[in-house]
């Protein structure tokens, strides 16, 4: 039983790293709205879309997927 225990929190520690892009994005969305940063848009793409230039502002779902921060 304190092994099930030990493996349910080390799970739900680690669940963070590996969260969903929609509420990483809402989090980031709100720290930037917190600041004061108007007109901007975050995307959610994968990896590989990621062009040269892009501001990158966070990874998601196990970094197969990036947050692009762009000024509108």
């Amino acid at each position: 039983m304190k092994k099930l225990i030990a493996v349910l929190g080390f799970g739900l520690a680690v669940s963070p790293a590996f969260g969903s892009c929609e509420s990483l994005k809402a989090e980031l969305a709100a720290n930037l709205d917190a600041k004061g940063v108007v007109n901007y848009t975050l995307t959610i793409v994968p990896n590989e879309e990621v062009k040269e230039g892009d501001k990158v502002i966070g990874t998601c779902e196990g970094d197969t997927k990036k947050i692009v921060y762009k000024r509108d």
